[in-house]
């Protein structure tokens, strides 16, 4: 082989390696679904994105972290001094949801900080963890799929220390005003991850569809063209707004009463819902300017 043949192969060999390097450090990909596929997809956006106070327990699948190591961990909405993990100091593992670093796949952000805080030395809290990239393996890859996926709301964030009694006054000062600024939260029965909220003087349902974000459009166009998109006499559908891939339409309620109260309403909704759904052919004129409205209005409550 010649010299300019050899300098030719040494060359396009190290071009491979280099692209092979690079794939580990690339970005991660944009998925529109982060959370799709995992137990109670509506409930994981719905703690990222809506609720304020919560937590739920997720389990590795064996041989994610070193058998003597932390086999379970708690994702909760948030962690003090907005940290993206804690290891505290009785072992446990906390991430938090809303916060961290974001890349174009929130599972995959999700199951960097629970790796990296799962590694962590006890007592140790993960102001921030690296990007995750396109190597990162995703939540997906490192939880137990068949583990329940169980929300627990909370007036406050107690959930961040196992004893209050053990911090100092200057914690505790920490602590009741974080609790302070948490918003009334209930979860409703009659459907999957619909929340009540009191926000002031108001009062609203917030309520993650686990359907397709662009057919959840179509039918509650459908439902607001036919007049049939309240939950009741002084209610009505403010909007929706798009999170994780998933629609989750917000609705104004009557302050004076309970978000227990609209537990029948709600009920109603899921079934005129899901006839909505059903309709498959295209929007009528009225139709699809109640869907050019709803996508017009976004909704921000927090």
């Amino acid at each position: 082989m010649g010299k300019a043949s050899r300098r030719r192969k040494n060359g396009g060999d190290h071009l491979h390696q280099t692209r092979t390097r690079d794939l580990s450090v690339a970005p991660a990909p944009f998925v529109a679904r982060p959370f799709e596929g995992l137990n109670g997809e509506t409930d994981w956006v719905a703690i990222r994105e809506v609720v304020p106070a919560a937590t739920a327990t997720v389990n590795f699948v064996q041989g994610v972290v070193a058998p003597d190591g932390p086999q379970s961990a708690t994702v909760a909405t948030v962690l003090p001094l907005s940290w993206s993990g804690l290891r505290r100091a009785d072992g446990a593992v906390m991430v938090g949801l809303q916060s961290g670093s974001t890349t174009g796949d929130a599972s995959r952000d999700v199951a960097q900080v629970l790796l990296a805080t799962a590694a962590a030395q006890v007592g140790m809290p993960l102001p921030s963890a690296p990007l995750a990239t396109a190597m990162t393996p995703r939540l997906q890859d490192v939880l137990d799929p068949g583990a329940p996926f169980e929300v627990t709301l909370h007036a406050g964030f107690d959930f961040w220390v196992p004893d209050i009694g053990d911090l100092d006054d200057e914690g505790k000062e920490a602590l009741e005003r974080a609790n302070a600024a948490v918003i009334p939260t209930a979860r409703l029965q009659s459907a999957p991850a619909a929340y009540y909220c009191q926000v002031g003087e108001r009062s609203y349902l917030r309520w993650v569809l686990p359907y397709d974000e662009d057919a959840a459009t179509d039918a509650l166009a459908r439902l607001y063209a036919a007049s049939a998109a309240s939950l009741g006499e002084g209610t009505r559908l403010l909007g929706a707004f798009r999170a994780c891939g998933l629609l989750v339409p917000v609705w104004d309620l009557d302050p004076s009463l309970p978000g227990a109260e609209y537990e029948d309403a709600l009920a109603q909704m899921v079934i005129r819902l899901d006839d909505a759904l059903a309709h498959s052919g295209p929007l009528n004129g009225q139709e699809r300017r109640a869907r050019s409205g709803l996508l017009s209005r976004q909704v921000t409550l927090r």
